[in-house]
């Protein structure tokens, strides 16, 4: 290591995909980057806060492709920050927010290179408030909770199973191949009448949207072709989206 190096590195949550909705203090902290590791869930824009000269490296960690472990990261970060200063580590949303940001922080921390973590928006709140779905409501829902859709050994959390048996609102991220699972638990909890939404590439461009009841859920994800990265939100707040008084209508027609 050079002697003149002084090694740190920030976490730093990138928020849900659209690049303004990045904090004016991740902006400060990209303009001082020697290297920015990113994920594939960041949007390469950001990059442009960075230095010309700093060395820009795609980590991956996207489902189904990851490109580096995070054992493989942990130490890219590291000798990236003994050799060059400060490393900048992006991740999408919010490093805290199943974004495995404190294990990058621990590590850091065997080394002693001193790290700040500076929070981004989390998509968990971020992309349900651009649609007008509050994750809380007065009279409608006091509480949210935010689940992974699979946990490490590829099951659904049991947390969703507690989770539908609340009036809490219930967002879950990385969810969508698990979607037919997650609709049997909501459904077997008397919740097939339940508002629901899914979200694709919230804050993006190419951002898709479906509203639904759980009962329908599943048939217009489908027609919609929704994608992965999507977002799940079950909730009585759905029903506040201005679409969801057609889809009433609709069913009171149908009826």
């Amino acid at each position: 290591m050079n002697k003149h190096i002084a090694p740190k590195i920030t976490l730093l949550g990138a928020g849900p995909g659209d690049p303004e909705l990045l904090t004016l203090k991740g902006v400060k902290a990209l303009q001082t980057a020697d290297v920015v590791l990113y994920d594939a869930l960041t949007n390469e824009a950001l990059l442009a806060h960075a230095p010309e000269a700093a060395i820009k490296v795609y980590v991956g960690k996207r489902s189904g492709e990851h490109s580096h472990s995070q054992g493989a990261i942990n130490q890219l970060m590291m000798d990236y920050a003994l050799n060059y200063g400060h490393v900048v580590r992006l991740k999408g949303g919010d490093p805290f927010v199943f974004g495995r940001g404190y294990e990058e922080l621990d590590f850091a921390a065997s080394y002693a290179v001193p790290v700040t973590v500076i929070p981004g928006i989390s998509s968990s709140i971020g992309v349900p408030a651009l649609q007008q779905i509050p994750v809380t409501h007065r009279g409608l829902s006091e509480s949210f909770w935010v689940i992974t859709g699979t946990t490490t050994n590829g099951q659904i959390s049991d947390d969703i199973y507690q989770a539908a048996n609340s009036n809490a609102t219930v967002v879950i991220l990385m969810g969508l191949k698990k979607l037919a699972q997650i609709v049997s638990v909501f459904k077997a909890a008397g919740k097939a009448q339940l508002p629901a939404a899914v979200v694709q590439n919230g804050s993006t461009e190419n951002e898709k949207l479906v509203v639904a009841t759980v009962e329908q859920l599943q048939a217009k994800v489908e027609e919609a072709q929704i994608e992965a990265p999507a977002l799940l939100i079950f909730g009585e707040v759905v029903s506040l989206h201005p679409s969801f008084k057609n889809i009433i209508k609709q069913y009171a027609a149908i009826s």
